[in-house]
C-alpha cells in the first residue's frame, strides 16, 4: 500500500515525515521523491510525474514483502499517483492533505525565506489542492498540461464516486500536534479503519 501525505508549500509535509518515520518503521518506509530518484536542477511537472511512478514501483517492491511506503515532502497530487502507469498493482492508496489558511501559509513561507514573488502561486496551488481533495477532476489541466505522456488520467473518472481524502488543517496546530494527527491517521489506515482508494 502507498500512503500519500500531500499539501502545498508550508503545510508541514517534510517535518511530519521526519517526526513519524521512526514510529512507523519497519512496517512503513517513509520517503520523499529525492530518496527514490535524483532531482534535476530544474524539476518539471513531467519529471515529478515520472518520479511518482518510481515511488509507486518502490511501494510495489515493499508490498511484496508485506510492507508499505509513505510519501511525504513533495506537492504530489493524489491524481498523479492514481494516473501513474504502475498504480493498479497497488493494494491501495490512502491520501492525507495537510491544509493551511492563506495568511498562515504566507507567514510560514516568509519565516523560512521563500521568495515573496512566488506567494500567489503557492496560495493558488493550495486552493487547487483543497478542491482536488474533494474532486479528482477539478481543473485537471493543472496536472496534465506539460505533464508526462505516460500518465493514465482516464482512471480519475472511474474513481470520482469513491474519491476520499483525509484533510488536516494545520493552520493553528503545532508541529508535534500535526505529527500526532498524521500518525493516528497512518495507524488507522494500516489497521483497515480508514478509506483507501483502489486503482483499477
Amino acid at each position: 500500500m502507498l500512503l500519500l501525505i500531500t499539501g502545498a508549500s508550508g503545510a508541514g509535509k517534510s517535518s511530519v515525515r521526519t517526526a513519524i518515520a521512526r514510529e512507523l518503521c519497519p512496517v512503513v518506509e517513509c520517503v520523499e521523491l529525492r530518496d527514490v530518484v535524483a532531482v534535476p536542477v530544474a524539476p518539471t511537472l513531467a519529471w515529478r510525474q515520472r518520479a511518482t511512478e518510481a515511488v509507486v514501483r518502490r511501494a510495489l517492491e515493499l508490498q511484496r514483502s508485506g510492507r508499505h511506503l509513505l510519501l511525504s515532502g513533495d506537492p504530489v497530487a493524489a491524481a498523479e499517483v492514481v494516473a501513474a502507469p504502475s498504480a493498479p498493482a497497488l493494494t491501495g492508496l490512502a491520501v492525507c492533505l495537510l491544509d493551511l489558511a492563506p495568511e498562515v501559509q504566507a507567514s510560514r513561507l516568509a519565516a523560512r525565506g521563500d521568495d515573496p514573488a512566488l506567494l500567489t502561486d503557492h496560495q493558488t496551488f493550495a486552493e487547487w489542492m483543497r478542491a482536488h481533495a474533494g474532486d479528482p477532476l477539478h481543473m485537471p489541466h493543472v496536472l496534465s498540461t506539460g505533464g508526462w505522456d505516460q500518465m493514465r488520467w482516464e482512471r480519475l473518472t472511474d474513481l470520482r464516486s469513491s474519491w476520499r481524502t483525509h484533510v488536516i488543517d494545520t493552520s493553528a496546530m503545532t508541529r508535534p500536534a500535526v505529527a500526532e494527527a498524521v500518525l493516528a491517521w497512518c495507524r488507522s489506515v494500516l489497521a483497515g479503519q480508514a478509506p483507501v482508494l483502489r486503482v483499477a
